[in-house]
């Protein structure tokens, strides 16, 4: 017999339905909750996750599953469980509220509100009884419910106090306009690679996040510098040094392709084992980068794990992308309790079985396989990894094949094949938990990583993006005039309209897949979306955009995002975005919008640089002006100019087709001087390189252009 249900079994999201069973009275953010607290004049206390978060996991099963702990949470409090996925805008106001009285922040989020939704206590994760160096749950609970008996006067006037305080900083983050420096770019280089690791790559100690974002950056400041300025050499090199690291570490899914979370070391071996759909998007772009800079086609391999993996493990039949699997997992089937990793660890013994006794050796030499397995202790402090093995590259092909007999190529092949048995085997485990909501904003970096890996060759991969695209435009509107976009959808549109960063993300996946031949219409859609951000988002008096849009009733602050962490912030993508549609429609204006943005984050750019490295990405392209490459022609005519412009890394390139169509016209209505741009003799396809709205004369030849792109970054 199933345990009864809560009003969480109406909900959509599935980190919701996850807590539906739970003897605690939870509900949804709504008028519903706020009212009845209103009425029984209780606290509220709000508890901020997600699905595939680990230590949410942790704290359900010992408190919320708890009878006795439901007790006092119903007697005391009305009870709100919030996906931060869907709900971004409330979990970042009272993140900012749990960051600065805490000094740390996390899921999952536990905040408790007076009735007018103003926060007065908080923190992350907290166990049942005193432990971990942290209060019990059960005795936080009644401490707050005497003091709310007790002392209700005073926290009303503190949270009053607190909720003024969130709004201003709301208001204000974005700080005074300052003038735009180029040596912000080397500045910044300079200071984040004074953090650099390099042993292990990456940044800083552990935990290790791989923050696309950083090294997105690095790569843009390096060539601006120039590969042979010694400051330029090492920017690039520390990112690429980054992204081999990864490639070979325990972050990485050898056996099934994509990357986890995070790796709880410094050496990117033990990871926090939960896949993210919107870290698979920025690392393949990372991969991608790496692989125009250098050629180097491992690095494009890894790209094309991540994507190999995205498509079959996490993209919806209809052409949308799910969210997230989770980091636990049954260890076997009919098991009760998940495990953290269980999909993904191996036993010595088992890759015995499955390889045989010769193959196994060769294996085990190249991932680091030991006998009794190769976490430490460490970096398992629960002990869910003893005698497993997290595979890691610790001898690459060709110091395997040096005094074996076998040749570099004999050992890949080798491996290969081993990589494969495993993913079959692999493939009997109990999977961990998909999150299978669709996220616009995910999704839109989704679309950039597939329509700019199309230039590998892959041509599946470029339908990929399109599908995604139509998805999102079918499914994830709500009206065609003026658009405007819903933020998720799972077994239907959900009711929670879009955030900045959903336009955001989107206009940059529309424009990339624009650039990679996939047509016109994407184009004009971006164009819309833009216009619709600005209208929704944009506050003219600060000079960026809200995170989320106005009017909302029940939300105590509009917070203006102004770090680029595991997301960027949607400021930070608009910026390329305005330039580019600058570039391909010839509005002024939304240079003028990126620059102003630029100018109230200069000082913020110029003393926190790791703050904000996508911001200064923006800055470099703002400062190289994109240069236009048209290519007039049919689309199977400009195919080889398009994939040789794609060979090389050219963040300030911007691509327009020409194709004597409704397209060529409607682009030719904004930008006039492509109005007489057509195809050569014969239909031979042409390029026209134009800077500042004026082209030069068209050349036929790859070389030729080439040789005009010279000094095109």
């Amino acid at each position: 017999m199933s345990a009864p249900t809560n009003r969480l079994i109406r909900e959509k999201s599935p980190y919701l339905l996850q807590h539906a069973r739970n003897p605690v009275d939870w509900y949804p953010w709504g008028e519903a909750a706020f009212s009845t607290a209103r009425s029984e004049n209780k606290p509220i206390f709000l508890s901020v996750g997600y699905s595939t978060c680990h230590w949410c996991h942790v704290m359900e099963r010992e408190s919320f599953e708890n009878e006795a702990v439901a007790e006092l949470m119903n007697r005391h409090f009305v009870n709100i469980k919030v996906d931060r996925e869907e709900r971004p805008d409330v979990d970042r106001v009272y993140m900012a509220f749990v960051q600065a009285t805490t000094g740390q922040g996390g899921w999952p989020m536990s905040v408790w509100l007076t009735p007018d939704l103003k926060p007065f206590a908080g923190g992350t994760y907290f166990p049942p009884e005193d432990n971990y160096g942290r209060s019990g749950f059960k005795a936080v609970l009644k401490g707050i419910a005497q003091a709310w008996e007790q002392k209700q006067d005073s926290i009303l006037e503190q949270s009053r106090r607190v909720a003024e305080y969130l709004s201003q900083a709301g208001e204000t983050s974005a700080i005074a306009e300052t003038d735009l420096k180029e040596n912000w770019i080397a500045d910044g280089a300079r200071s984040l690679l004074s953090s650099f690791d390099s042993r292990h790559g990456g940044f800083g100690g552990a935990p290790k996040f791989p923050r696309p974002v950083l090294l997105n950056f690095l790569f843009r400041a390096g060539m601006r510098l120039g590969l042979h300025h010694e400051e330029g050499r090492r920017a690039v090199e520390a990112a690429l040094f980054t992204l081999r690291q990864m490639a070979g570490g325990g972050m990485r899914d050898h056996v099934g392709g994509g990357f986890h979370r995070y790796s709880v070391d410094a050496f990117w071996h033990v990871p926090h084992f939960e896949k993210m759909l919107y870290d698979q998007a920025q690392l393949a772009l990372s991969y991608l980068d790496g692989f125009q800079i250098t050629r180097d086609s491992k690095l494009a391999d890894v790209a094309r794990g991540i994507l190999g993996y995205v498509a079959r493990d996490l993209r919806n039949p209809n052409g949308g992308f799910y969210s997230a699997e989770d980091a636990d997992s049954l260890p076997e089937p009919g098991a009760r309790e998940k495990c953290e990793g269980a999909f993904y660890v191996w036993t010595a013994g088992e890759l015995k079985e499955a390889l045989g006794g010769e193959l196994f050796e060769l294996f085990a030499a190249a991932y680091g396989v030991e006998e009794a397995g190769n976490c430490a202790p460490a970096s398992d402090p629960h002990g869910e990894l003893r005698g497993k093995n997290v595979l890691i590259r610790r001898k690459d092909d060709a110091a395997l094949a040096s005094g074996s007999g076998l040749s570099v190529e004999q050992v890949s092949e080798k491996l290969k094949g081993a990589l494969k048995i495993l993913f079959e085997r692999r493939a009997r485990r109990p999977r961990p938990h998909l999150d299978d909501k669709v996220i616009t904003a995910w999704n839109g970096l989704m679309i950039s990583a597939y329509a700019r890996a199309a230039a590998l060759g892959e041509s599946e991969w470029l339908e990929h993006a399109r599908q995604a695209a139509a998805f999102l435009r079918e499914n994830l509107t709500v009206s065609k005039q003026p658009v405007e976009l819903l933020r998720s959808w799972r077994e239907g549109a959900g009711d929670i309209r879009g955030f900045a960063d959903d336009y955001a993300f989107l206009i940059q996946g529309l424009l990339d897949l624009y650039e990679a031949g996939g047509g016109i219409e994407w184009l004009q859609w971006a164009e819309q979306l833009q216009l619709r951000q600005d209208e929704l988002f944009w506050d003219p008096a600060a000079g960026c955009y809200d995170s989320s849009r106005k009017g909302d009733p029940h939300l105590i602050a509009r917070m203006k995002e102004d770090h680029d962490g595991a997301e960027p912030a949607a400021n930070s993508i608009s910026i390329p975005n305005l330039l580019r549609l600058e570039a391909m429609t010839g509005r002024r204006d939304f240079r003028d919008r990126a620059g102003r943005i630029l100018s109230v984050y200069g000082e913020r750019m110029a003393s926190a640089p790791a703050a904000l490295p996508q911001m200064l990405s923006g800055l470099d392209l703002y400062l190289s002006k994109p240069v236009q490459v048209v290519l007039a022609g049919s689309a199977a005519q400009v195919r080889v100019f398009a994939g040789v412009l794609r060979e090389k890394f050219r963040p300030a390139l911007v691509l327009l087709y020409a194709d004597g169509g409704d397209g060529q016209a409607w682009l030719a209505e904004k930008l006039p001087h492509l109005r007489g741009i057509q195809a050569g003799a014969e239909g031979r396809p042409a390029a026209h390189v134009c800077r500042d709205y004026a082209c030069q004369l068209p050349v036929y030849d790859v070389k030729d252009l080439l040789d005009l792109l010279k000094d095109a970054g």
